[in-house]
């Protein structure tokens, strides 16, 4: 049985969503836009399409945004890359004591130069951290937010800092949390995650690669 044809309607709405994700990846590639949101509407508004209809999900942007890096910017993203997760085994490091792990684009490989490291802590007390900052003079703001993990909703406090010219974002969370999945919202995938000897093994690839 031969299937029915796709309706034209639903043709262009397949296309348009291909545009649009492709749109926002260059435009989180070229113009250092690293929030997923921000770049589909901006694409969705250049393309002259509605903001509420046919929007990508992040995985295809993020899969559009690994092409693009890949065909115009192989030479210099891979070291953009590694420069970020460096400094970012640096903080871990420093924080070791709160169980650190790396997340977000850094993680993924897609950052871009003006990124944001994101790390997930787990301390016994989020004023433990605070105090560790402070201890050391490291200046930082924080404020409240949330995880998910499956239905439940996990209360995360965030602690903003600049390390080595780079911006920092700590989510302090539970310890009791520490072995389960965490999601940025509630439908959402588990969040990726890489603790220090994970990133210092990427690190160490990434150093034999160049030598070979």
């Amino acid at each position: 049985m031969i299937d029915p044809p796709m309706p034209r309607h639903s043709n262009r709405r397949t296309d348009m969503r291909a545009r649009i994700a492709a749109a926002a990846a260059r435009l989180m590639a070229e113009d250092g836009i690293d929030d997923f949101a921000l770049a589909k509407r901006k694409a969705a508004r250049q393309l002259g399409a509605p903001e509420t209809e046919s929007l990508p999900r992040n995985d295809e942007i993020e899969a559009e945004l690994r092409a693009y890096r890949d065909l115009y910017q192989a030479d210099e993203h891979p070291q953009v890359i590694a420069e970020l997760r460096r400094i970012a085994l640096g903080v871990m490091q420093t924080l070791e004591h709160f169980s650190p792990y790396l997340t977000g684009p850094v993680l993924k490989g897609t950052a871009g130069p003006y990124a944001e490291i994101e790390l997930q802590l787990f301390p016994d007390s989020a004023k433990d951290v605070e105090i560790f900052l402070l201890d050391r003079n490291i200046a930082f703001t924080t404020h409240e937010g949330r995880r998910f993990s499956g239905d439940q909703t996990r209360a995360a406090s965030f602690i903003s800092l600049q390390w080595q010219g780079v911006p920092v974002r700590l989510a302090v969370l539970d310890p009791r949390d520490e072995r389960l999945a965490l999601k940025t919202s509630q439908p959402g995938r588990a969040i990726e995650r890489a603790g220090i000897a994970e990133v210092g093994a990427i690190l160490s690839r990434e150093n034999d690669g160049k030598g070979g």
